[in-house]
């Protein structure tokens, strides 16, 4: 206890440190407040009581609950979200962003500014969809088309606004702005799911000692979460030696460190995509929703659901693994900076030593991807509560667990360059942000 009060201590101390804390808390604060501002027109008694389930419920979590409050920040920054991903794919896929991507800070200020512009777009695209079914006709308290016009422009306003925050708190702040913009919405439903299940428990079956069980389960998987996102395998690179003058350059031995896990939450997003496809082909063909093979589909808790969720998350796992790490630029990096790994010649033979490694690990990181994701169903499927067992895996689980580990680490940054003691009495606070500088890829905001 002595040891985190003098941490806290040493914090406070560093005014840049603090200012940049004390930044981030009143960006945060400020998203906060406006998350329960209400869209213009819309009857506040007829939206607190709507419930939240499947993809719906998971959008509200992230967006903090103000998907269902019909917020002006109901749209959180999911499109800016998807936008980035877009952009992403769209540098390994066309041949003019690939371009762009390698033109250094330059280059990075004309995909931002894309990405920006392709956010419009998808965020009025997502607001007149969003008016169209989440809003019900009893709430609107004006005329339609005006109310659908002005509110998909404030929702857009609102998803800018929230955007341009993450940004600040990025610049400003400490730690990546939108992650933690992600984290606090996920965050803010955590007291009322955790008083639920201990109302559920105490009122209901298991008694307290079931709960109690909960909660060091849920300990443990945060523990083995931590174990997936901070999972390296590190490749040594030698160095070749050279003398200049009377001074030796290189000659030192370093490494690569290939992450586990290097995808990400990516996986389960992309898959999470897929299984609601039964879901919308039931909507426009009522007889298909009869069907026992789509209600297995659309049923969370089944194990077919959860069997092919899991699969799908192995498959793109590999995939999202192979467009985003390049182990032939690796390879290229590391000869033209005199660089090579011991034993094996240079060039093709050291792609081929690479990708051989990455899709050896990639098998258990997705594996124990697809168990995390599928844990929350366990969890229900034992009497946790909805809400509660979101928090036991899935993709907030791994988002909390990742922006929690960068925010630490860049503290930790801080207090060891003025030369104070870092947040652990041994090793050091590692972020998920350990990406190899070779591999030519910046790790996303998710």
């Amino acid at each position: 206890m002595k040891k985190f009060f003098t941490t806290l201590s040493n914090i406070w101390k560093i005014e840049d440190l603090r200012v940049r804390i004390i930044n981030t808390l009143l960006f945060l604060l400020i998203y906060r407040v406006g998350a329960f501002v209400r869209l213009p027109g819309v009857d506040a008694s007829q939206t607190d009581a709507k419930q939240a389930e499947g993809l719906v419920g998971l959008l509200n979590m992230f967006a903090g609950g103000s998907f269902s409050r019909i917020s002006i920040f109901a749209l959180g920054v999911m499109p800016y979200i998807s936008a980035s991903i877009v952009m992403q794919l769209l540098g390994i896929a066309v041949p003019y962003f690939a371009k762009m991507q390698k033109e250094g800070e330059s280059g990075r200020n004309k995909i931002n500014q894309w990405t920006r512009y392709l956010t419009i777009v998808i965020t009025a695209v997502q607001a007149v969809a969003y008016l169209n079914s989440q809003v019900t006709a009893n709430e609107i308290l004006i005329a339609n088309p005006m109310f659908t016009i002005m509110n998909t422009m404030v929702l857009t306003a609102g998803t800018l606004f929230v955007m341009w925050l993450g940004e600040k708190i990025t610049d400003k702040g400490i730690g990546n702005g939108i992650s933690l913009i992600i984290m606090v919405g996920i965050i803010a439903t955590l007291p009322s799911a955790f008083l639920a299940e201990f109302q559920n428990r105490t009122t209901g079956t298991g008694g307290l000692i079931a709960f109690i069980v909960e909660l060091i389960a849920l300990i443990g998987v945060v523990m083995f979460t931590i174990l997936i996102v901070q999972g390296t395998r590190k490749i040594a690179v030698q160095y070749a030696k050279r003398i200049v003058g009377n001074k030796q350059y290189g000659g030192v031995r370093q490494y690569i460190p290939l992450k586990v896990n290097a995808a990400g939450v990516m996986p389960i997003i992309f898959a999470q995509a897929l299984m609601f496809i039964p879901a919308t082909i039931a909507s426009f063909f009522p007889k298909a929703a009869t069907n026992s093979i789509i209600i297995a589909l659309g049923d969370y808790n089944s194990w077919l659901h959860n069997i092919l969720f899991a699969l799908l998350i192995i498959v793109f796992t590999y995939f999202y693994t192979a467009i985003t790490v390049n182990p032939k630029q690796m390879s290229d990096d590391m000869k033209k900076n005199g660089g090579f790994i011991p034993g094996v010649k240079p060039g093709l033979p050291t792609e081929s030593f690479i990708d051989g490694v990455i899709s050896k690990i990639t098998l258990p990181g997705s594996i124990f991807l697809a168990i995390i994701a599928i844990i929350p169903s366990l969890a229900n499927l034992v009497g946790v509560n909805n809400l509660f067992a979101r928090f036991f895996g899935g993709t907030s689980l791994i988002i909390l667990v990742g922006v929690v580990l960068d925010t630490l680490q860049q503290i930790e940054s801080h207090l060891l360059m003025r030369h104070y003691d870092g947040l652990m009495k041994t090793g050091r606070v590692k972020g998920r942000s350990a990406v190899p500088a070779a591999a030519g890829t910046t790790p996303t905001a998710i």
